[in-house]
């Protein structure tokens, strides 16, 4: 595994307005670097990263790369024949992916990593709230995390590295963490693994990457996948063969209220002010990860009150009594169940329409027919174009396919110039936008239609 430069002064990125990339950007830029970089457009978080004293420009241009560079770091979304990143190879400056980036920082460190095709994101931000009750900590997490209202937490002295573990591009296997967290592993990213098995293969790896005196915390039903010699502790929400169980839920008014079941007894009466039972699971592995780093259950009870989410993930955007408004970066079959699930149990009765943005046109190609049945669920479905992301189009795969193979008799294609429109005539009572494309751009959009 590779080791970053011993001397940093000047950092250059190369996709520097990912969620993971600008995260690193912050890092170094806190940590004393003049940080630069490239991305395609301009984003909310690119113009964020300029306020904070980082230079971001938006054309593939030689011209524009310092005069030195330490250290360049790209993003693997980024082709291996972009203009910058060949020319700042041929002048010999170190080219490191973010994932090696990452191993390299927390090699070192007593590291707690969380991985899963499904809330990855969620539980870092859990778990980086519930250690920071207990210790300094350095934190790198996939979206923006309410409590911080940042991607980073960078405190002073931190020997506890928290990272969200991406299994895409195999990233993942640069981290050899103290405690790792599997919360799935269902089929996805197959332009990259091509089959489940080779995914499946890729997280075993990982485990098996854990330190000496670790752990692995994963699902009762995920446990015979792997062959770590590390010691592995199950979380469930509801089984009883888990080392960590949820009991009596209680939910109401968007907050959850629960007991955990964990080898020192039961944490009573636990309060995590958000909705959804995704996020009682999510935060129940959190809890699983604090208890093995020797956070106290006090910490863990007081640190878990505070919680106030993630952005979209199951985000309010409007919450009045005539009208609720969630927003959600569900872009797999499963998490759009997840979060459908959760919008019906929280609001019984209601009409719920909802807005999905396909991500990827292999993905679509090959969830098709889960995607149709799970947005078949909804009263009403509207559905955007395919955002693209690193992919050509695919021949006869688009939104429309996944609409003639929806049930429901309400369901629409529309662009992002008509979805205003279309809203407001749908007047739903509750409504979802879900995707990881650029459909968090029209959220402001409907906000203000609805306010």
């Amino acid at each position: 595994m590779r080791t970053l430069p011993e001397h940093l002064d000047e950092v250059y990125m190369i996709g520097i307005g990912g969620i993971g990339m600008s995260a690193l950007a912050r890092y170094f830029r806190m940590e004393g670097c003049r940080v630069s970089g490239y991305d395609r457009t301009p984003s909310p978080l690119t113009r964020q990263l300029e306020t904070e004293g980082i230079a971001v420009h938006y054309c593939e241009e030689v011209a524009q790369l310092p005069a030195k560079v330490d250290l360049a770091v790209y993003t693997p979304a980024v082709p291996s024949g972009h203009a910058e990143l060949l020319a700042l190879r041929g002048r010999g400056v170190p080219c490191m992916k973010r994932a090696e980036v990452l191993g390299a920082l927390s090699r070192g460190k007593r590291s707690v990593a969380l991985a899963g095709t499904h809330g990855k994101t969620s539980m870092t931000a859990l778990t980086t709230l519930l250690f920071r009750g207990q210790e300094p900590v350095t934190a790198f997490i996939g979206g923006i995390a309410c409590n911080f209202q940042s991607n980073l937490v960078h405190d002073a002295g931190a020997e506890r590295m928290i990272v969200e573990a991406d299994e895409f591009d195999r990233s993942f296997l640069q981290l050899t963490p103290d405690i790792a967290v599997v919360s799935s592993m269902d089929a996805d990213h197959l332009d990259i693994y091509h089959t489940e098995e080779a995914l499946h293969e890729a997280f075993d790896m990982f485990s098996q990457q854990i330190k000496p005196g670790g752990c692995l915390i994963t699902k009762p039903e995920l446990r015979a996948r792997f062959h770590t010699e590390r010691k592995v502790y199950t979380y469930a929400l509801e089984d009883s063969r888990a080392d960590f169980q949820m009991e009596m839920l209680h939910i109401g008014d968007g907050v959850s209220r629960f007991d955990a079941r964990t080898p020192d007894g039961l944490f009573k009466d636990l309060l995590l002010p958000t909705a959804g039972l995704y996020n009682v699971e999510n935060a129940l592995a959190a809890v699983a990860a604090a208890w093995a780093g020797g956070v106290p259950e006090e910490k863990i009870r007081t640190q878990l009150a505070q919680y106030k989410g993630v952005k979209r993930r199951f985000e309010y955007i409007i919450r009045r009594p005539d009208r609720v408004y969630v927003d959600d970066y569900a872009h797999h079959p499963n998490e759009l169940k997840a979060c459908i699930a959760s919008a019906r149990a929280w609001y019984p009765g209601k009409r719920l329409c909802g807005v999905f943005q396909p991500h990827l046109y292999s993905r679509t190609r090959d969830f098709a027919d889960a995607f149709a049945a799970v947005l078949s669920t909804l009263d009403c479905a509207v559905l955007l174009d395919i955002y693209p992301a690193r992919e050509q189009p695919i021949p006869g795969v688009d939104a429309h396919m996944l609409l003639d193979r929806m049930t429901l008799g309400e369901k629409y294609f529309c662009t992002k110039e008509d979805l205003i429109p279309l809203l407001r005539k749908l007047n739903p009572e509750v409504l979802l936008t879900m995707g990881a494309g650029d459909i968090d751009r029209e959220v402001e959009n409907i906000k203000n239609a609805f306010a």
